[in-house]
């Protein structure tokens, strides 16, 4: 079964914005420091996993930005 890359950015968001959530709290640091280590994992796997994705679109530089197309004919 082939699974996506975004559980893993959603996964790595939520740990880097628990890290910032338990400074703002004081949280001890050594909970900290080793969330942090371990979040420099993830980030590290995180772009493996996206640039390993094999996530194909039929889209090109041509189309310009998807929210914003530019037609042919201008």
């Amino acid at each position: 079964m082939k699974v996506s890359a975004m559980p893993m950015v959603f996964i790595t968001s939520v740990i880097l914005l628990l890290i910032t959530i338990m400074v703002v709290m004081n949280v001890s640091f050594a909970w900290i420091f080793y969330l942090t280590c371990f979040g420099q994992i993830m980030v590290i796997v995180m772009v493996y996993k996206v640039l390993k994705d094999q996530y194909t679109t039929n889209k090109t530089f041509n189309d310009f930005y998807e929210d914003y197309p530019i037609s042919e004919d201008q």
